[in-house]
């Protein structure tokens, strides 16, 4: 199957103040290879021309769709009520296979070292979703938890 690479994103990924730059770029790769559109809130760990970042990205860099955010209210008011934002996060008790993703919506990630901050989690509680994990296991690589969030999610719709 083909992904559409129109103008219009099929999703949004939302990194919250990453900080390794190979993650991002890592990301970056995934976003454009699934016509999803990146958005990066400040502040972050890096600079954007990075050369890790730029090798993780490869050359897809440049027709990556990406937009930074100098915070992730900024971000939420520029976007539509019809857009649904989710949280991940390893203290949510729902599990993402449990959503039935739409096009459009933001999947919204935290910094590799904390993830998100507890205020945004707090505040949007009630779509904050874990990805499910063996017993024992603490976290996953960023970049391989917004694979995961992002074929998921265009499973459920696609």
């Amino acid at each position: 199957m083909q992904l559409d690479s129109s103008s219009e994103p099929l999703l949004n990924v939302v990194l919250v103040e990453p900080e390794i730059p190979p993650n991002t770029g890592n990301v970056g790769r995934l976003c454009m290879a699934t016509s999803a559109r990146l958005h990066l809130v400040e502040p972050l760990g890096f600079n954007l021309d990075d050369k890790q970042l730029r090798r993780a990205g490869m050359d897809y860099w440049n027709q990556l769709d990406v937009k930074v955010w100098p915070s992730f209210e900024v971000l939420r008011s520029n976007v539509g009520d019809e857009s649904q934002f989710w949280f991940f996060t390893t203290k949510a008790d729902s599990s993402f296979w449990d959503v039935k993703f739409s096009s459009k919506d933001y999947l919204v990630f935290g910094r590799e070292t904390k993830g998100l901050p507890e205020t945004l989690l707090e505040k949007h509680e009630s779509n904050c979703i874990r990805i499910p994990m063996a017993k024992g296991a603490r976290s996953l690589n960023l970049a391989t938890a917004v694979g995961i969030g992002v074929y998921g999610a265009l499973r459920s719709f696609l």
